[in-house]
């Protein structure tokens, strides 16, 4: 995994979550609650830019980065295998894992170019393949019910997640 994350936090604008893809040279950003304790609330690619400003022709700085967001991104703990990481990719289609301790807290990232660093060629390419696929009509969510991210029951988290999602609509309904 990558250990030097680049995060922003959900009421921060799609320009600055942009920025920080240009700053640090990555497709996307993962999306905290707050910087000095990196509860995952999501994850922002520079598809979801692309898509959700560009495409819809809106402005960047006005646009927050939470109604872009992926928000319950398919995750995977540190002890977890490459072979793991690599599953999960081809699974939900997806090109990047964040890795969250026990509590949810983001710890790292796995990318399809950690895979294409550390998996034979024949790997990666199969990976690259099953990702690049057309999504499936309906694909179930990696999630259920109650469980935080990577299935592990976290209750005070969820709660926490749940109030400040709650909080960011009533601002974004003041603010338009």
């Amino acid at each position: 995994m990558t250990t030097g994350i680049v995060c922003c936090m959900p009421g921060d604008t799609a320009q600055t979550a942009a920025n920080l893809m240009k700053q640090h040279g990555v497709g996307a950003v993962l999306v905290v609650s707050e910087l000095s304790d990196p509860l995952l609330e999501g994850i922002i690619t520079d598809r979801d830019l692309c898509c959700g400003v560009v495409a819809g022709a809106k402005d960047a700085n006005t646009i927050q980065v939470f109604e872009l967001m992926t928000r319950v991104p398919v995750t995977c703990l540190p002890e977890d295998s490459l072979e793991d990481c690599e599953q999960r990719m081809q699974e939900n289609q997806v090109r990047r894992i964040p890795v969250v301790n026990d509590s949810g807290r983001c710890i790292g990232i796995v990318t399809q170019a950690d895979l294409a660093l550390h998996l034979p060629a024949a790997r990666v390419g199969e990976t690259a393949r099953e990702i690049s696929k057309p999504s499936a009509p309906g694909m179930r969510l990696h999630f259920e019910k109650d469980h935080f991210y990577c299935g592990l029951l976290h209750e005070e988290e969820q709660i926490v997640l749940l109030n400040r999602r709650r909080d960011m609509r009533r601002e974004a309904e003041v603010v338009q």
